[in-house]
């Protein structure tokens, strides 16, 4: 062979050794990065034209995905619209995302989840189509309606839990919106009610039961400063404690006083079950600062303050503040100051009192199953945390009863039904009306659920 055989020889070794490298590196090692691109179409038809998994509640259909004769060939439908938004979230082909358990169960949905492996084998064997898994969640669509019904026009939320295994009974927010236009393959009306969404200054997109702007939760924060008492040992419910009409703030020219300027019982004084039965502010404004920030901050942790959550929807933390202020403890100890909460977490101190004292972990997925009906994941309760003891919690139990027979929560009352429960009212900003908040669980005597409602401006309670 000559040399320049020989050399063409070698430039065309090279060019298949080049070749072959290129290819590999595309096809195995920059594959992945390839796929996330999100102008790669060919992989957003193949995503968004496999048939979904549906989200269902009992034998409700929650969203699922039906035949289209575009190039995506399924669109998403959600039959129930606002009622479960704030749950389900949207699967949006034209913003190429999806949001609630559209996303966070996204890999059983869409049927890309590692616990799917065989039934993916199984369809490319048989030739099926390749299906998503479908979500059962631990809604109870009665219990998801009435919630939804009582909360009226008003903006705010409502949760409901077994207060014996954490399960979500109910969850609503309101404003809600139509999951249903934002799902639409049609780029321009899908678009513009997304904007129109985005700029809404009542925030429909946002979850108020788990995330968004959290709140102050009031007097029924006075639920963890009355744990934090009995826990110490040293107060019981007939504990006399200082009840003045105002209650001045040390190291502050600012007061605490009570809803009516008036002391909460005879001499100034006043036990702390009916501290808690009135919502007395001055009497547990001085019990805060009695206890110190410490211990009402070390209590709040116990029911899940501060500490993160996923259920599997991510749960934004409640807050207790760190501060050093007397007078700032006071006004956080009826539920003010610095004190946020979300109305899951307060449904959470309502079902561990319940719960003799032990908080179940949250969660919304009850079951996960593939497209030939096989469980692929069962929801089991655990515990999340022991907050108070069974003899404070039933103590609670007691004085919480107290509030609903005949303190603040009269409204509250149901015939035959022992109900225990905390009103609260939450001030905002200047000149605006205060937030309405009310938990409780029942019956008292056999908890089957546990509730937290907030109305944003909705007035007050006490």
């Amino acid at each position: 062979m000559n040399a320049p055989v020989r050399r063409l020889s070698a430039v065309v070794a090279v060019l298949f050794i080049a070749l072959f490298g290129s290819s590999t590196f595309i096809q195995f090692v920059s594959a992945n990065s390839l796929n996330d691109r999100p102008g790669n179409a060919r992989t957003i038809y193949k995503e968004y034209s496999r048939q979904r998994g549906s989200i269902v509640a009992g034998k409700s259909v929650l969203a699922e995905s039906t035949p289209t004769s575009d190039l995506f060939k399924y669109q998403r439908r959600y039959p129930h619209g606002q009622l479960y938004a704030p749950l389900t979230g949207y699967y949006a082909t034209v913003f190429g995302s999806a949001t609630g358990l559209e996303s966070a169960m996204g890999p059983f949905l869409s049927g890309t989840s590692d616990q799917l492996f065989f039934p993916r084998i199984s369809d490319l064997l048989t030739g099926r189509k390749p299906q998503g898994a479908s979500v059962e969640l631990t809604i109870d669509p009665k219990v998801q309606q009435v919630a939804w019904d009582a909360l009226g026009n008003q903006r705010g939320a409502v949760v409901a839990l077994d207060p014996k295994t954490g399960a979500v009974l109910a969850m609503v927010s309101k404003p809600s919106y139509d999951p249903n236009q934002l799902a639409t393959h049609k780029q321009t009306t899908a678009q513009k009610a997304y904007e129109r969404l985005l700029a809404a200054a009542n925030k429909p997109l946002s979850n108020r039961a788990i995330a968004g702007d959290l709140y102050p939760p009031g007097s029924t924060f006075k639920l963890i400063d009355t744990a934090a008492a009995l826990s110490t040992g040293k107060y019981h419910a007939n504990t006399q404690l200082p009840a003045p009409a105002v209650l001045d703030l040390p190291q502050s020219t600012a007061v605490l006083p009570n809803d009516d300027r008036q002391p909460c019982g005879p001499n100034n004084e006043v036990s702390l079950a009916d501290a808690l039965r009135i919502s007395c502010n001055t009497a547990f404004g001085n019990l805060g600062m009695t206890l110190g920030a410490k211990a009402l901050a070390d209590q709040a942790e116990k029911f899940g303050f501060g500490r993160p959550l996923q259920i599997p929807l991510p749960v934004t933390p409640s807050s207790f503040p760190q501060t050093q202020s007397q007078a700032q403890v006071a006004q956080a100890s009826i539920g003010q100051f610095d004190v946020r909460a979300t109305p899951l977490q307060m449904a959470m101190v309502a079902a561990g009192i319940a719960n003799r004292g032990v908080v179940m972990q949250p969660y919304l997925v009850n079951r996960i199953r593939s497209s030939d009906l096989d469980t692929l994941q069962q929801a089991q309760p655990t515990e999340f945390s022991t907050a108070v003891t069974p003899e404070v919690a039933a103590e609670m139990t007691t004085m919480m009863e107290g509030v609903v027979e005949s303190g603040t929560g009269t409204r509250a009352q149901i015939p035959g039904v022992k109900v225990a429960g905390k009103t609260g009212t939450a001030q905002t900003s200047p000149g605006a009306a205060p937030d309405a908040w009310f938990t409780a669980f029942a019956p008292a005597d056999d908890p089957k659920v546990a509730v937290a409602v907030i109305v944003e401006n909705g007035g007050g309670f006490g």
